[in-house]
C-alpha cells in the first residue's frame, strides 16, 4: 500500500486488513496524522520513500514483500469479506495476476457504476512488475490473468481541495502521455481532441451509465470526471499553444 497524507482512508482501508500477518507501506513523506493511524495496526512495515513516478514507488513496495503472492491496493481501497476469502481460495492458483472490478463511492455511499476499468491487484512479483503509464501505473504481467468476483471499493473521503491539487499533477503527466505516445486507446485519441472528452465524459456516467439513479452523488461523480477532463484538455491546449 501507498500513502501520502491519507489520513481519512487509511485507518479504515487497514482495518479491512486484519488477517494479513504482514503489510508494507510505502510512504511519500506525509505530513499529517496518516502514520500514525497507520502505526495502530499490528503488521504494518512502514518504508519512507521520496516519490519520483507512480510506478517506481509500487515497484519498490513489492521488493519488501517476502511473500509468494502480493495484494496491491491504495489507501484509499477498502476491500470485503467476500474479496477476503476469494483471495484466500487462491493460494495454490498458478495464475500469474487477478484483476478485480471496482465499486466507486461517494461521501460514503456507493454508486451503482463507475468508470473506473479492473486493476491487477493480487499477483506473483516474481511473474510481474509496474511499468508507468500516464499519471498512473500498469502491471506487466508474465503469464495468465483471471478475474476476481468481488469488488475493490474505492472510497476516498479526502477533502474536495485535495482532489482537485491531484488532478493538476495527473493532468500533466497524461498530457504528457498524449503528446508522446503515438499507439493511444481510442479514448485517448478523443482526450487529444480536448473540447470532446469533457462533455462525453458526463453523458457517458450520468446518461449512459445511468448515474442520475444514484441521485445528487451519482451528479456528483459525473461532474468530478467532467472536471478531469476538463483540466486535462486545458493541459493538453496549453502544451499547444507554447509549441506555436
Amino acid at each position: 500500500m501507498l500513502s501520502f497524507n491519507e489520513a481519512p482512508n487509511i485507518g479504515r482501508s487497514l482495518g479491512a486488513l486484519g488477517r494479513f500477518d504482514e503489510i508494507v507501506l510505502v510512504d511519500s513523506g506525509s505530513s499529517d496524522e496518516t502514520l500514525e493511524l497507520a502505526g495502530r495496526h499490528p503488521g504494518v512495515r512502514v518504508f519512507a520513500r521520496d516519490f519520483d513516478t507512480h510506478g517506481g514507488q509500487w515497484n519498490f513496495a513489492v521488493q519488501q514483500a517476502r511473500t509468494r503472492w502480493v495484494l496491491s491496493l491504495d489507501a484509499d481501497y477498502r476491500i470485503d469479506s467476500a474479496l477476503l476469502s476469494e483471495i484466500e481460495a487462491l493460494a495454490d492458483s498458478d495464475v500469474a495476476a487477478y484483476y478485480a472490478p471496482f465499486r466507486y463511492w461517494v461521501l460514503g455511499q456507493p454508486l451503482r457504476r463507475s468508470i473506473l476499468p479492473p486493476r491487477a491487484i493480487l499477483f506473483q512479483p516474481a511473474r510481474c512488475g509496474y511499468v508507468d503509464d500516464g499519471h498512473t501505473q500498469r502491471l506487466r504481467v508474465d503469464g495468465p490473468t483471471g478475474t476476481l468476483a468481488n469488488p475493490v471499493h474505492h472510497d476516498d473521503r479526502k477533502p474536495l481541495s485535495r482532489w482537485l491539487w491531484a488532478q493538476g499533477a495527473y493532468a500533466r503527466l497524461e498530457a504528457q502521455k498524449l503528446a508522446d505516445d503515438d499507439e493511444l486507446s481510442r479514448i485517448d485519441r478523443i482526450r487529444r481532441r480536448k473540447w470532446i472528452a469533457p462533455f462525453a465524459v458526463f453523458l457517458h456516467v450520468f446518461f449512459v451509465q445511468r448515474g442520475f439513479l444514484d441521485g445528487w452523488r451519482g451528479f456528483y461523480y459525473a461532474i468530478q470526471r467532467m472536471i478531469a477532463e476538463a483540466i486535462l484538455s486545458l493541459e493538453v491546449l496549453e502544451r499547444e499553444l507554447d509549441e506555436t
